[in-house]
């Protein structure tokens, strides 16, 4: 499993969530967009060649319509070994976090015709932003209405107002909210 992470001054903001992109008939998540002329939907902004959702997933089901858990306890969260969802601090505040194997279930966590970005989507993203060390600041929400201040190099210039909702590790602690926007990808690696 992995989680991309992008750095902004000197705050490390992690990656959960959904993104997605579109081509022709088909929204893909983070496919590059066959014909640039695809008409944006609510919810979407294009960046660079990709269309990519502008707001948290918050699905309690797979594509197929089973249901995923909630699990708020922190001891049952580190013994998972099936998909689950969560609340930061078990409070829906920037919407809800998933963990591993709800991200990486063949049911499907994003909906139909969508799809959890790739790592190589991510750098496609972060590449056309001007590097990891920058895209984060320019995919922040602005001000510190929702960021901790001083929310230093938040531009959103990107249209894609990156919320800080954190995340749960697997050790059942939740980390980084109000500081840092993480987003899933499905690329997986190591143990």
């Amino acid at each position: 499993m992995k989680k991309y992470f992008f750095t902004i001054a000197s705050i490390l903001v992690l990656v959960f969530g959904i993104s997605s992109c579109s081509n022709e008939e088909t929204k893909t998540q983070n496919q590059i967009a066959a014909r640039p002329e695809v008409p944006l939907q609510n919810g979407e902004v294009r960046i660079g060649n990709q269309i990519w959702m502008t707001k948290n997933l918050n699905v309690s089901r797979y594509r197929n319509g089973d249901p995923i858990p909630q699990v708020q306890n922190a001891t049952a969260w580190t013994v998972l070994t099936t998909g689950a969802w969560c609340y930061y601090a078990n409070g829906p505040v920037y919407g809800k976090l998933y963990n591993w194997y709800a991200v990486n279930d063949p049911r499907g966590l994003a909906p139909s015709g969508y799809h959890i970005a790739t790592d190589a989507e991510w750098t496609i993203l972060t590449t056309f932003l001007g590097g990891a060390s920058v895209a984060g600041g320019k995919m922040k929400a602005t001000g510190t209405s929702d960021w901790r201040s001083p929310n230093v190099g938040a531009t959103n210039i990107s249209g894609f107002t990156g919320l800080p909702g954190g995340r749960r590790d697997s050790n059942g602690s939740f980390n980084f909210g109000w500081s840092s926007g993480c987003w899933w990808t499905s690329t997986a690696t190591g143990p």
